[in-house]
């Protein structure tokens, strides 16, 4: 079974803060992947998302006066509650405001990588997780919530199995 955590970047004036209307929004979004992730306003990552956010809790490891903005990258955000009338099948959703967005991509391109997989790299290795893909996740998420932050938007987030 597949299961993602989809990210989209989006103005703060184009959302409504309505669980069914970000899940209809979100499906949409999921259904034109391909042409989002070209334009860099999307981005998912399969499975492996608590893995990647393990990997930005190392940085409590590494700064004494750490504000947990590591947080913010994949599990930022409040959560959107379900209304009565929404349909259980809807995705879990997330909507990180873009003050969020900001310290997120502030995060992202100040922290080492390097120094963080030293912090979890016996652990991730016994797992068989390696450093090149996470290299590549952290890589993606920097671009992306850099977009996202210089464009000041927000950023929704759902999971799809």
């Amino acid at each position: 079974m597949s299961i993602y955590l989809h990210f989209r970047a989006v103005a703060v004036s184009e959302i409504r803060d309505d669980h069914t209307w970000l899940a209809a929004f979100m499906s949409e979004a999921w259904e034109n992947d391909e042409a989002e992730y070209a334009t860099g306003i999307a981005h998912s990552i399969s499975k492996s998302w608590n893995a990647v956010h393990d990997l930005y809790a190392a940085a409590d490891a590494l700064c004494t006066d750490a504000d947990e903005s590591w947080n913010l990258p994949i599990y930022g955000g409040r959560p959107v509650l379900h209304s009565a009338d929404a349909d259980p099948s809807d995705p879990p959703l997330m909507l990180l405001e873009p003050p969020g967005v900001s310290q997120a991509a502030q995060f992202l391109t100040t922290v080492s990588f390097d120094e963080l997989w030293k912090v979890v790299e016996a652990r991730f290795s016994a797992l068989g997780w390696t450093k090149q893909e996470h290299l590549e996740h952290h890589r993606d998420l920097q671009e992306f919530y850099g977009q996202a932050a210089s464009a000041g938007h927000a950023v929704v987030k759902a999971v799809w199995a």
